[in-house]
């Protein structure tokens, strides 16, 4: 007894009407009779659900030698259950227990996609499946990457800032808004929050100890060499998110925020 080789054909498993003849050695012709005969029966049924293709699918094939077509089918597995039915004794039992474990084989090898094409059409015909499968798959990955960057989120300048360590001039922090450090220092001015003492900015009592700045002592010559010092105001990164909130009320944003904002 041979193994029974299964096809898959229009996403259906099936065993040609020939091997099983040659299983149950049976000569074709009378399984041909057999299987018409139930075809038959059902297409006269007045069951709608009850349809012969489920379990035998009408094919042909040929012989070497000549241009002459001959009837088979195909049949599915419960068409395999309808021949098996009919027959008894250790040809039932063998046919039954070989077409029942070549079906499961199948079956989980269709599920992880392992079925094997069985002829060059059918190669052809799987690899421009998986052709069609694999550009499908590019399409839909570049549309996501595509999604991903339009809902990624932006790097914001209050990103940078709370990201930044260290203190920071006046100057620096007005140049990333587009303004002088004069300007800014005007601002802050305007708002209360600093006034000038001796050449040099220093907070109001209410924003000191707030850890909004930091004063630095710097050395310098005087014109006629003597030696003297200098105090200058530097900005935390605390001072310098304070500023960002003033400025932002005021309606001035700075130019990292204004490029994601597309202004």
């Amino acid at each position: 007894m041979n193994q029974l080789r299964i096809v898959s054909k229009d996403g259906k498993l099936l065993i040609d009407s020939r091997e099983v003849a040659e299983m149950i050695e049976k000569s074709h012709a009378h399984l041909l009779r057999d299987i018409k005969g139930y075809v038959e029966i059902m297409s006269n049924s007045e069951n709608p659900e009850l349809d012969s293709l489920d379990f035998f699918v009408p094919s042909t094939y040929k012989v070497r030698g000549n241009n002459k077509t001959y009837d088979c089918y195909l049949l599915t597995k419960i068409g395999c259950d309808m021949v098996a039915n009919k027959m008894s004794g250790e040809k039932g039992i063998l046919f039954t227990a070989t077409y029942v474990s070549r079906f499961e084989e199948m079956e989980k090898k269709s599920k992880l996609g392992f079925i094997l094409p069985q002829n060059y059409k059918e190669a052809l015909i799987a690899l421009v499946g998986q052709v069609e499968v694999n550009e499908k798959l590019e399409e839909e990955k570049i549309l996501l990457e595509e999604k991903i960057s339009e809902y990624e989120p932006k790097i914001t300048y209050l990103d940078k800032i709370l990201t930044s360590k260290g203190t920071i001039t006046i100057t620096q922090i007005a140049k990333d808004y587009g303004l002088s450090g004069t300007a800014l220092n005007k601002i802050l001015h305007e708002e209360k929050i600093q006034y000038k003492v001796n050449k040099q900015w220093v907070l109001y009592t209410k924003y000191t100890n707030k850890g909004l700045t930091q004063s630095e002592t710097i050395d310098i010559t005087r014109s006629n060499g003597d030696p003297d010092v200098t105090m200058n105001t530097r900005w935390t990164q605390k001072g310098r998110l304070f500023i960002h909130e003033i400025l932002t009320k005021r309606g001035i944003i700075p130019f990292m925020d204004r490029e994601s904002m597309g202004a």
